[in-house]
């Protein structure tokens, strides 16, 4: 069987990691999504009506004449849900990860930021590193990565310990890009700047042909925004031969690459058997297809620096606790906005005047003058008709709105498990003891939650003490 070359390898890796960035492609929409309703956007959902046309739902209302009305609950319940986290977990200490280290990193405010990317997206992710600037080098360095810069293998396993590839697109400028793959070398960061500047573009169509991925939808994992460049990060688990070798002498264990097969095997005082190792080899890629750089995991836990919670990973599938509620909001921004347009259109101090009834001299403009003004004096003259003038005005019609959205509001509660008394408001019931048991079942709610973004914490923070032991 013919052996792939390094390139030919190079480039498999490379199309497993735009085929799984574009596997990925519904769980960025469905973010993007979830994250307009969180801030606000909630009337872009696209629609037809019913002749066909395709609009959102805030442009079919326009055409009906009513104005959309935004109330955003999810906004405060997001707000809620993070304001309890900082109560709980920050303010009392709770946080298992080096007190220096958390401090330089303001792990305080990268957690908070990271459970309001885990409530939108469902996807709780941030990268354990260490710096990348001269003098820094030891120092442990923690981000919160973007989903929308994230590509991963398919997983079932909540724990993430199925994952075989996974990386990060990162968009650098050029000092930052050869400070990360030149290591020093003043040649190779030339040829890495020539790589960029010299037929990039040209090369890239061809790369993106080659790999059939020229398509408008993916053009966002070959091109960085702003003028930057393009990086692509990809961390692979291989099997590799390896030597198992015992010295006998020394009394020691260790693991040597197949190479060393043949100068070990006569060596009188060490024993040696065959085997198969896995480990966490990356590569980064220029978006023209160019190996950049290439090196095993050189931290102690020997795996990729990249901490990831998918939540709930049923089936392999990411559903979000914003994702929950939408259907709820926009019934509750419906309803209030056709409550809106009932009140709009009601009569409201709108004055019949029988046309007989106008005095004698007097015009219409006349009688609008005198019935706008205060203390004003309105003759009508009935010689024709006993008609007199009386003005309407109505509180529209009782249509149950305000009881559908109350209805709406308590649903919306149910739903979230953020009750009332998890957001502190004043208390329905008399008794102390029983407010305790509605905050205490409010909290047993989104234990999940919490639990879940707590277990992400704490392999954060592991594999924090596995860089720096």
């Amino acid at each position: 069987m013919k052996t792939p070359t390094n390139n030919e390898e190079h480039m498999r890796v490379l199309r497993a990691a735009y085929q799984a960035w574009m596997n990925a492609d519904g769980l960025r929409q469905a973010r993007l999504r979830n994250k307009r309703f969180t801030y606000g956007d909630q009337w872009g959902d696209l629609m037809r009506d019913n002749q066909g046309r395709v609009m959102t739902e805030g442009e079919h209302l326009a055409h009906q004449g009513c104005q959309s009305i935004t109330n955003n609950l999810i906004r405060k319940l997001v707000k809620t849900i993070i304001g309890r986290f900082r109560t709980q977990y920050i303010k009392q200490g709770d946080n298992g990860s080096d007190g220096e280290i958390s401090r330089q990193n303001e792990l305080d405010e990268l957690d908070s930021r990271a459970l309001e990317e885990f409530l939108i997206s469902g996807c709780c992710i941030q990268r354990v590193d260490t710096c990348h600037k001269p003098g820094e080098s030891d120092q442990v360095r923690v981000d919160n990565v973007n989903i929308s810069h994230l590509f991963i293998s398919p997983m079932n396993d909540t724990r993430s310990w199925d994952c075989e590839l996974i990386g990060q697109l990162h968009d650098l400028n050029i000092a930052q890009l050869l400070r990360r793959v030149a290591g020093g070398n003043q040649r190779k960061a030339a040829w890495v700047r020539r790589l960029y500047t010299e037929r990039a573009e040209e090369r890239l169509i061809d790369l993106t042909t080659h790999l059939g991925a020229d398509t408008q939808q993916g053009t966002d994992f070959w091109h960085a925004s702003d003028g930057k460049c393009r990086a692509i990060e990809v961390w692979t688990l291989e099997s590799r031969e390896v030597i198992v070798c015992h010295n006998r002498r020394e009394g020691t264990l260790s693991v040597e690459p197949i190479a060393a097969a043949h100068r070990l095997k006569n060596h009188p005082d060490i024993t040696t058997q065959w085997d198969i190792a896995t480990v966490w080899h990356c590569r980064w890629f220029s978006p023209m297809g160019d190996l950049l750089a290439e090196y095993d995991s050189p931290w102690g836990h020997g795996s990729h620096p990249f901490v990831v919670k998918l939540y709930p990973l049923t089936d392999g599938e990411v559903h979000a606790v914003v994702e929950d509620i939408i259907d709820t909001q926009k019934h509750v921004n419906r309803m209030i906005s056709l409550l809106d347009q009932v009140m709009r259109s009601s009569a409201k101090g709108v004055l019949l005047f029988p046309e007989t009834a106008l005095p004698d001299g007097w015009t219409w403009e006349d009688a609008r003058r005198c019935w706008s003004s205060a203390n004003g004096l309105l003759p009508y003259n009935p010689r024709y008709s006993e008609a007199k003038p009386e003005q309407i005005s109505t509180n529209g019609t009782n249509i149950g709105a305000y009881q559908m959205i109350e209805l709406q509001m308590k649903l919306f509660e149910e739903i979230s498990g953020v009750s009332g008394a998890l957001q502190g408001k004043d208390p329905t019931v008399n008794s102390g003891g029983a407010y305790q048991l509605q905050s205490e079942n409010a909290n047993i709610a989104l234990s999940d939650v919490y639990d879940t973004f707590d277990a992400f914490r704490r392999q954060r923070d592991k594999k924090i003490n596995q860089i720096t032991n």
